[in-house]
């Protein structure tokens, strides 16, 4: 594999692991999120899938109630790879749904569950969707021999009741300045965790893409828009303070999301034809980000993707945020589509704005079966 200009990404993935909640139908979702309707009553699943296209969701506040069912994930992944926890000298923790919002402690936390060794330095990332290209954009620079990556998001838990509804601050807000859409980041976003291992191979690197997009955009200028807009719980707006609380929701810019997502991954597409040429052909697989069904398949027909090239489950699931790919690598390992000497190709965009995309050949030591 040629890397002109891209950054190696000597590693190659030995293992894996991932985890779903419960899915329910958009109906059974639906019904017990009780969406106000702006002509009255609530919304039907019929509706929420027409707005949203989705049919169903992982929504499972009781599977994704503590860290510790997110650790054994971890765990799993360290078991496919055939390692032991003494092996892995790099740990990034990826979420934007932390347990515990202060000082880093889900990272500490999952160190001590997993019983790595002290001289592992906890990395915590707060990133949505794009949060696995930035830990593969990290780990680029790090020299790692196993590097153990875990991701994970909770929705049902920031968004919803903890009893299978949704929050009733994202169902009824006036404070927010996204307050009239904060129910569709209840509607979108989906319950996920992944954990992955990467060990180093240098003799065929892979290689990683990554922009935060702040200076230029493409031929535009920076894209500045966050696309989540979440302003309470920080210093800014401490919690116990006035309107701290409707603040501290995920706000979603649905026009800069769809602006973002389509030019951002066209330009991941063209850097990567530019990186690697060829490189649709060259991989077995390309793993989208999950935005939207309808976002999706925009992207496919404009970079005129093959039909058995890139799989998709937002539809299905909804948005599993940085845990999508990783749940679709896992269903293809299991199910056969992809094994061991493939190249695989890993292409996402997200808040902050970021995106970026990586390239990697499979190693998996051991198959898991994937959770849900």
């Amino acid at each position: 594999m040629t890397v002109d200009g891209a950054l190696p990404l000597p590693y190659v993935i030995t293992g894996i692991s991932t985890l779903i909640g419960r899915v329910l139908t958009i109906d059974e979702w639906a019904s017990a999120a009780k969406i106000p309707a702006r002509t009255g009553g609530v919304m039907s699943g019929e509706l929420v899938e027409r707005i949203l296209g989705i049919q169903g969701k992982s929504w499972d506040p009781w599977t994704f109630a503590d860290l510790g069912r997110i650790a054994a994930t971890a765990r799993d992944a360290l078991l496919s790879a055939d390692l032991e926890p003494h092996d892995i000298d790099t740990m990034i923790v990826v979420t934007c749904s932390p347990y515990e919002i202060m000082l880093d402690q889900d990272a500490f936390r999952m160190a001590r569950e997993l019983q790595l060794p002290d001289s592992v330095v906890p990395i915590q990332i707060g990133a949505g969707c794009a949060g696995l290209a930035r830990a593969a954009a990290l780990a680029a620079r790090m020299n790692s021999r196993h590097a153990l990556i875990v991701t994970y998001n909770a929705p049902s838990r920031i968004t919803g009741d903890l009893d299978g509804g949704v929050n009733p601050i994202y169902l009824n807000n006036d404070v927010h300045p996204l307050g009239r859409s904060l129910w569709a980041s209840a509607g979108i976003f989906s319950d996920g965790a992944a954990a992955l291992v990467l060990s180093r191979q240098e003799e065929e690197p892979g290689l990683v893409l990554y922009s935060r997009d702040s200076q230029t955009f493409g031929d535009e200028p920076g894209f500045t828009d966050p696309l989540i807009h979440h302003f309470g719980g920080g210093s800014s707006k401490p919690y116990g303070t006035p309107e701290a609380a409707e603040l501290a929701c995920y706000g979603m810019n649905g026009p800069q999301v769809r602006r973002y997502y389509t030019q951002g991954m066209m330009l991941n597409h063209s850097a990567l034809n530019r990186e690697l040429p060829g490189y649709v052909d060259r991989v077995r697989r390309i793993y989208t980000h999950q935005a939207s069904p309808a976002l999706v398949q925009s992207f496919a027909r404009l970079a005129e993707l093959p039909p058995d090239k890139a799989p998709t489950n937002a539809r299905r699931f909804g948005n599993l945020v940085s845990a999508s790919t990783a749940k679709m690598l896992h269903d293809d390992l299991y199910a056969g589509e992809v094994t061991n000497n493939d190249l695989i190709c890993v292409s996402v965009v997200g808040s902050g704005p970021e995106r970026g995309a990586f390239v990697l050949p499979l190693q998996v030591a051991k198959l898991i079966q994937p959770e849900s």
